[in-house]
């Protein structure tokens, strides 16, 4: 029987260009999709883009562009860099696609036939950065959403709602008695408590833009953004299109998304799979944001960082070996020029360049490229030896944990170490004796 694995980016909102934390999600899930491939799953692997709702409207307006016009400049300089960036990806969906609108269209039915939609009314704070509504006891400050900071606006509308509540036990019980589905632990702990404290009805729809997927039930309505944008896991899976996909890949393996989106995708999402009788994903991994100088990255600070021009300058791979190296998955970690250059230097161009260096040059000035004598083995090889096969051991242990920094650790345990076998050992002073060739 064949290994399966299903793993996903998030998908990224295309109101403004892709920024290095972006990429630091996209690359850390190429490197689990390759470890994967390499321990002989076939992998499925999707990232993609989030093109409805009210601030791509607004942006699209901004910039004198209908919102298709928009996301159609916009999804593809995602797209382009993951591919600078060598990332493997198996699919690229586009919430404006017909595959997805689709999906969507048959999703609600679904739930709406089984009576967990209804019609009311709702009057409240909303976030539009967040595309979310924030109940007043989460509320920060006088007027502040509690993801992002940004002020709420007062929203008075007909809407579309979703009977979370209904499933709040069942969620509960889900997440105790699995508890790797919600990783790091301190996210676990942050959801528990969220869902414990009170959980309301979802507002699904809106009326007062036109920007989404037209309800059929009632076309004055377009589906909110968040029962749209995390429909695309199974949109991309085959759900209710490809039943031989399905079947092979859902559940999905790991959703790796930001620590700010964790809530949605640990409350919001498995109660629609609940609604829809569906299994739940088996991890939702919860990420660190990558900061500048200690403060988080935002456009409005003017502190992002463009990875495109990063590329340029160092290459894929350096900046790919940065952040995985530098940056602890579960924790936030600081990004700085100065330590990219140090980590090229140090690690890349002295330790591994080196490393690479000595040994293909003096395997081919003094044995023509071959390395005739295998069979001579004294303490200084037997220990390299076992290094070696332990840090296979040891990086394998470190990727199951999803401890992607430590496993790069163990990697350069061993570059280490072999640098200071050659010393040790001294194939220069060797090859100039017949006697020890």
């Amino acid at each position: 029987m064949s290994k399966n694995f299903y793993v996903t980016t998030p998908i990224y909102y295309v109101n403004g260009d892709p920024h290095v934390g972006s990429a630091y999600t996209t690359i850390a899930c190429d490197v689990i999709s390759r470890y994967k491939k390499t321990a002989g799953y076939d992998v499925y692997f999707l990232t993609g883009t989030d093109e409805h709702g009210q601030k791509v409207e607004e942006k699209a307006k901004e910039m004198g562009k209908t919102p298709q016009e928009w996301t159609d400049i916009m999804a593809p300089r995602f797209a382009e860099l993951w591919k600078a960036l060598n990332i493997e990806n198996n699919d690229f969906i586009r919430t404006t696609e017909d595959r997805h609108k689709k999906a969507v269209a048959k999703i609600f039915k679904k739930v709406y036939d089984k009576g967990d939609i209804y019609k009311g009314s709702y009057e409240g704070k909303y976030c539009v950065s967040d595309e979310t509504f924030v109940p007043d006891n989460q509320v920060i400050g006088e007027n502040g959403c509690p993801h992002c900071g940004k002020e709420l606006r007062i929203v008075k509308e007909e809407s579309y709602f979703f009977r979370m509540s209904k499933y709040r036990e069942a969620l509960l019980k889900h997440i105790e008695e699995n508890p790797n589905f919600i990783l790091p632990e301190g996210r676990r702990n942050e959801v528990v408590s969220f869902i414990k404290d009170e959980l309301y009805d979802l507002s699904i729809s809106r009326n007062t833009f036109k920007w989404g997927i037209p309800l059929e039930i009632d076309p004055e309505h377009v589906i909110y953004v968040w029962f749209d944008a995390l429909s695309n896991y199974l949109t991309a899976a085959g759900y209710l299109s490809d039943t031989e996909k399905f079947n092979k890949f859902w559940p999905a393996d790991i959703h790796l998304v930001g620590k700010e989106i964790v809530r949605f995708h640990t409350i919001i999402w498995p109660i629609i799979l609940m609604a829809l009788e569906l299994e739940l994903p088996k991890k939702v991994y919860g990420h660190g944001w990558l900061v500048v100088d200690g403060d988080k990255m935002s456009k409005s600070k003017g502190n992002v960082i463009d990875p495109v021009a990063l590329i340029d300058e160092f290459g894929a791979d350096s900046i790919r070996y940065f952040l995985l190296r530098e940056i602890n998955l579960g924790l936030d970690g600081n990004f700085s020029r100065e330590a990219l250059i140090q980590r090229i230097n140090a690690d890349l161009a002295n330790d591994l360049g080196n490393l690479l260096h000595r040994t293909l040059s003096m395997v081919n000035k003094f044995n023509g490229g071959l390395v005739k004598n295998t069979k001579v083995l004294e303490d200084v090889d037997t220990e390299l030896i076992a290094l070696a096969q332990n840090t296979v051991k040891q990086y394998q242990d470190s990727m199951d944990k999803m401890e992607i920094s430590v496993a790069i650790r163990t990697v350069w345990n061993l570059i280490s170490r072999s640098n200071k076998y050659i010393d040790l050992t001294g194939p220069w002073a060797l090859a100039k004796d017949e006697s020890k060739q």
